[in-house]
């Protein structure tokens, strides 16, 4: 004997309630539907907004998404994107600006930084008007804390000024002029605070700068007002620049064939100029003990 086991199912209602049933299924299936699409729709937005904030993490599209996120500042993964600013610039504003003037103002383009003293103050005075008309913004590093000596100067408000004790400007610059501070400044000019600038022309230095394509460069010193330390140094009347310094006889000969300082390549530390991507390496190598002397 055979038994069959029970078949489940439905009966169909009545020819007359059937256009209502239908009805109420396609009502349901389109309700469910919209439920499902819309719970993907804003659980995908929530994700990626965590994701974002730094607050859950998600595999990377590609290798410069990964460097992007390793390469954060240590302290800010969390920040939102568009928040954490990589640079800044030493731009002053006063105290009541509210961000909301967007006039589009023509910001300097190049950095004066010297280390000074009130003694220099005259000699100072002409370095820094001299810079200020031809558009640069001037820091001043007060060694000997004398900063209220300066106010007396037209220029003094203007100037961003910054005092420590018995500090070389090597000191000064290794701890104020990181490359991310000074990023927006194309040539930052890194001076002693005793140079005449009676025949100097900062425009016209640029220009030469740019032409030849120097990325560490000092003005010509004139042999009759300057001690000489190194003739590569010397202004020549024949050439508007010089790499190279020639000595055929004696001792310690310089020609074509030498390949080192100071025949070539040297630069004295009383008036470097630096280009932007050669400040990033130099910052790099300036010790942090307080008296180097370079």
């Amino acid at each position: 004997m055979k038994s069959f086991g029970s078949v489940t199912g439905f009966v169909l209602p009545d020819p007359k309630n059937r256009l209502l049933l239908w009805s109420v299924l396609i009502l349901v299936s389109l309700i469910s539907g919209a439920y499902f699409v819309g719970n993907a729709f804003f659980a995908k937005e929530y994700k990626q907004r965590l994701a974002r904030w730094g607050l859950i993490h998600t595999m990377p599209h590609s290798k410069f998404n990964a460097c992007k996120r390793q390469c954060l500042p240590f302290g800010s993964e969390a920040l939102p994107e568009g928040i954490i600013a990589r640079t800044s610039n030493l731009e002053m504003r006063p105290l009541w600006d509210s961000g909301k003037d967007n006039r589009i103002l023509k910001r300097p383009l190049n950095l004066l930084a010297m280390a000074v003293g009130l003694k220099q103050k005259e000699i100072v005075n002409k370095i820094v008007e001299k810079f200020l008309s031809s558009g640069f913004v001037v820091m001043l590093f007060h060694y000997d804390g004398f900063v209220d000596g300066w106010k007396s100067l037209a220029w003094s408000s203007c100037a961003i000024h910054v005092s420590a004790i018995n500090q070389t400007k090597w000191w000064f610059a290794k701890r104020f002029l990181h490359p991310d501070i000074v990023a927006e400044y194309n040539y930052i000019f890194l001076w002693d605070e005793d140079l005449l600038v009676d025949n100097f022309d900062p425009k016209r230095y640029l220009s030469i700068v740019k032409e030849e394509g120097l990325e560490i460069s000092q003005p010509a010193l004139d042999p009759t007002k300057s001690e000489v330390h190194h003739p590569l140094t010397v202004h020549k009347a024949v050439s508007k620049v010089h790499r190279r310094y020639y000595k055929l006889k004696g001792s310690g000969r310089c020609d074509d064939k030498s390949t080192a300082p100071p025949c070539i390549g040297w630069v004295e530390m009383m008036a470097p100029v630096f280009s932007k991507k050669s400040w990033q390496c130099v910052w790099h190598l300036i010790q942090v003990c307080n008296r180097l002397r370079f």
